[in-house]
């Protein structure tokens, strides 16, 4: 597990793609229950540790998660991740080109329970929620390019679907679009950073996630945009 922030009322660290953010179906370990039984272990705690889920990522995704240490530090982060006051930025790689280097996309989301997926519209539906990001190119590689997000609602596989939708599915992404898996089971998509003040000292908070250095494209596309850590 790689920390990449901590004080006495939260921890951010890197969610490595594959892993599940809280407990699921699956039985899988959570990585909430790992970054327990790190504190457990770091401080030499006694009983339980408190780690408050504040916020998730797909499985297949990898990057920054940011976990609450106290309960007033998770009921502040809630409130904080409904009105839109943490600031996401994420990297996609994808196989398509967007029709313009940069702009903000708006569909309508729908999600089928049965498979697990969400659907982008172009107009409201009934039960559709709006969703909106704004992209930029920040790499462009022969086949693939390198888009940093921000996202600026908070849909399920937002990123995801809205890419796909015009043409650009996350490398790796069967479930939306993309030819062919990963190797390692994971999708092209990286939360690479979190921006916010913090819920208890109030002081500005910026983590990144560097992108992965196990994957030479991942490498290739980040030092060609500028960014490698």
């Amino acid at each position: 597990m790689e920390v990449l922030y901590e004080d006495n009322h939260i921890i951010i660290v890197n969610k490595a793609p594959g892993e599940i953010v809280q407990a699921d179906k699956t039985g899988d370990t959570p990585l909430s229950a790992i970054v327990a039984a790190w504190l457990k272990e770091k401080y030499a705690k006694p009983g339980n540790v408190f780690v408050g889920v504040a916020h998730r990522l797909d499985r297949p995704v990898g990057g920054v998660v940011v976990f609450a240490k106290t309960s007033k530090a998770l009921a502040r982060l809630n409130e904080m991740f409904r009105n839109g006051d943490v600031h996401k930025r994420y990297w996609a790689i994808t196989r398509g080109t967007p029709a313009t280097a940069e702009g903000e996309l708006t569909h309508y989301i729908t999600s089928t329970e049965r498979n697990n997926k969400s659907h982008a519209h172009l107009s409201p539906r009934p039960g559709a929620k709006e969703a909106r990001l704004r992209y930029r190119t920040i790499a462009e590689g022969e086949r693939y390019r390198l888009l940093e997000v921000e996202l600026l609602t908070g849909r399920k596989h937002q990123i995801r679907v809205q890419l796909s939708a015009i043409g650009c599915p996350i490398r790796g992404d069967l479930k939306y679009g993309d030819r062919r898996s990963n190797p390692d089971g994971s999708i092209s998509l990286l939360a690479r950073s979190v921006d916010f003040v913090h819920p208890v000292s109030g002081k500005h908070i910026h983590v990144e996630a560097p992108p992965p250095t196990t994957d030479n494209l991942w490498q290739e596309l980040a030092a060609a945009s500028g960014c490698t850590t």
